[in-house]
This record gives structure tokens, C-alpha cells and sequence, in this order.
């Protein structure tokens, strides 16, 4: 009887250990956190930030009577989607939160014309740059023969783009005081045509659309601001190693086959 007895309590015993040992498994495969390009192609979709006021890079543009979001950025975006096999979905909003709504989850990737800063890199992972542009200058028409060099600019009231690299750069050569930073370009634009700010600061691109669509406005000629750290990437959640690998491959596939100078190209026929 005791025998009988001892040996169902090791059989109990053993099967009850080997129970917890497979719970224990489940639970750990359970709670394997997914990487970031794992989690993107899990929900079938790219969720992206952008700032829709920035031609060529992004803007928005009524296509069959319906509001869209073009642009070469989003070309690139919409061909990185592709790749992946996946659906994508666009969020506008103001370019200073586009880093904060990447870090809490709310977007998965910027693709906004942004410059991978050593202070962004420190929030964020960068691709390889796809595309460089120097600034300049948008001045009031007239006003080019009086402002060709950086130090005729002192005293006046300089407009940037909230949280951009030019924001630094003004920030870098000017009096806080002289300063203003507005969340969108359109804003600025209209700011300079109604003496509130004495020039804007802008890459060219987006300086030559805006000179384009806008009258009363000019380049300022001969001054030309490079910047160390200029070129553009797409930004991604710190250790993304597989998914900054994967769109990598795309930056290269369009790079190689000089696609990008005709999404500029393109993006640029789309402006009113």
C-alpha cells in the first residue's frame, strides 16, 4: 500500500513539473517582443508622420475633387510600403511632434524631409540619407540687392519652420529676439508678405516652390547657407535594426536606378 501510495505522489510530482515547464515555454514565446519591422508587417501596415506643408517633399493637393498628401516623400514612402507588401497610412501633423508621436507609438516612421541631427539621433534611428539640399533665404521682392550676405540679415526678424535644422542654423547666427518659429511653412510665407518677418529660412526646393506660387517674394541671391549635417533621412524608433536595414535596401533600389531626381521632378509638376 505505502509503495503504491509513494509512487503515485512521484508520478503526480513529475507530471506536475512538466506542466509548469510548458507553461513556462508558452509564456516566454508569448512574451517575445516583436521587432519593429516584425509588428509592422503582423498589422499589415505602415503608419507614417509627415508635415503636409513642405513642396516638394510633402503638401497637400485636391486630386478628383479629393484632398490628398503628395509629394516625393511620400513616393518613396508609398514604394517602401510596396516593398514590404503592405498597405500605408499618412498622419499629418506639426513637425516638432513628429519625433514625439514616433516615440509613443502613434506613427511607425517620419517621412518628412528630416535631417538626422545628432540631437535627433539620439530619440530616433536614421536611414541613409536620400536626398541634399542647401538653404536660402526668402526675402520680399526688392529687397535681394540690399541682403546678399548673412550679416545684412542683423536687426531683422528671421522666420523658421518649429524644431527644423534651419530653426538651429537662425538659432546658431542669430539673437533669440530676432527670431520667430512658426509649426508651418505656408505660415511663414504669409508672415513675410505681410512685414511681420523680414526673411524665412528654407531649403531651396521648398523656396523656389514657394517664390513660385507667391508673388512679391525672392530668392535672396548669393547667399547660400550650407549646414554639416544636411541631407535628408527617414526616421524610425531607436533599435530598429531590421527595419532600418529593409528601407535602406529601397533608398538604394531608387538611388541606383536615379529614381529620385524624378520624384522631385514629379512632386514638382503636382504644385498649383
Amino acid at each position: 500500500m505505502k509503495a503504491g501510495i509513494v509512487k503515485k505522489i512521484m508520478a503526480f510530482a513529475a507530471a506536475t513539473t512538466i506542466a509548469i515547464s510548458m507553461v513556462g515555454c508558452g509564456s516566454g514565446a508569448a512574451d517575445k517582443k516583436q521587432n519593429s519591422l516584425e509588428a509592422i508587417k503582423a498589422k499589415g501596415k505602415l503608419v507614417i508622420g509627415t508635415s503636409a506643408d513642405y513642396p516638394p517633399y510633402e503638401f497637400h493637393k485636391e486630386i478628383d475633387g479629393k484632398d490628398q498628401i503628395v509629394g516625393f516623400d511620400i513616393e518613396i514612402a508609398k514604394q517602401f510600403a510596396k516593398d514590404l507588401g503592405v498597405e500605408l497610412e499618412i498622419k499629418d501633423m506639426a513637425f516638432d511632434g513628429l519625433l514625439v508621436a514616433l516615440q509613443s507609438d502613434k506613427i511607425d516612421m517620419v517621412f518628412s524631409g528630416m535631417t538626422p541631427t545628432d540631437e535627433r539621433k539620439q530619440n530616433a534611428d536614421f536611414s541613409d540619407l536620400y536626398y541634399t539640399a542647401t538653404h536660402r533665404f526668402v526675402l520680399r521682392s526688392g529687397d535681394e540687392a540690399s541682403i546678399t550676405k548673412m550679416e545684412d540679415l542683423k536687426g531683422k526678424k528671421i522666420g523658421v519652420q518649429k524644431g527644423s535644422i534651419q530653426e538651429r542654423i537662425a538659432q546658431e547666427n542669430f539673437d533669440k529676439d530676432s527670431i520667430k518659429s512658426l509649426d508651418k511653412v505656408t505660415d511663414l510665407i504669409l508672415d513675410l508678405k505681410n512685414n511681420k518677418v523680414d526673411a524665412v529660412l528654407i531649403e531651396l526646393p521648398v523656396a523656389e516652390i514657394n517664390v513660385q506660387k507667391n508673388e512679391g517674394i525672392a530668392i535672396a541671391k548669393n547667399l547660400e547657407v550650407k549646414d554639416p549635417d544636411g541631407g535628408t533621412a527617414i526616421a524610425m524608433k531607436k533599435n530598429s535594426p531590421e527595419l532600418l536595414a529593409e528601407v535602406n535596401k529601397t533608398i538604394k533600389k531608387l538611388k541606383d536606378e536615379d529614381k529620385i531626381k524624378q520624384l522631385v521632378t514629379d512632386a514638382n509638376k503636382l504644385v498649383d
